[in-house]
């Protein structure tokens, strides 16, 4: 199986963008510096980062990831990747005592 490629810095410049938000308007949960950093691909955020970085420009933390995933087809590979992801996730839950 191919290893996953993402592409976090492009993600988050874009729904930045798109929101019309500028990366000083972060200065609540992180300094200019930083998502300045994480646009640039010099630094991951962490999970709990990626919370606050969504809510901040109101969307879905997957909705962040799955944009840092998508290869450069874009929108045609969206289906693709939200079956791959909903297949997985199916399997896992067959086989995973809930507790």
């Amino acid at each position: 199986m191919k290893k996953p490629h993402s592409s976090f810095s492009q993600a988050l410049q874009r729904v930045r963008k798109a929101r019309g938000i500028t990366q000083e308007d972060f200065d609540l949960i992180s300094s200019r510096t930083y998502i300045s950093a994480l646009e640039r691909g010099i630094k991951q955020p962490t999970l709990s980062k990626v919370d606050e970085l969504a809510a901040h420009i109101r969307i879905h933390p997957l909705t962040l990831l799955t944009l840092s995933y998508l290869s450069k087809g874009g929108a045609n590979d969206l289906a693709a990747l939200q079956a791959r992801v909903s297949e997985e996730v199916l399997a896992i839950l067959a086989v995973a005592p809930s507790k």
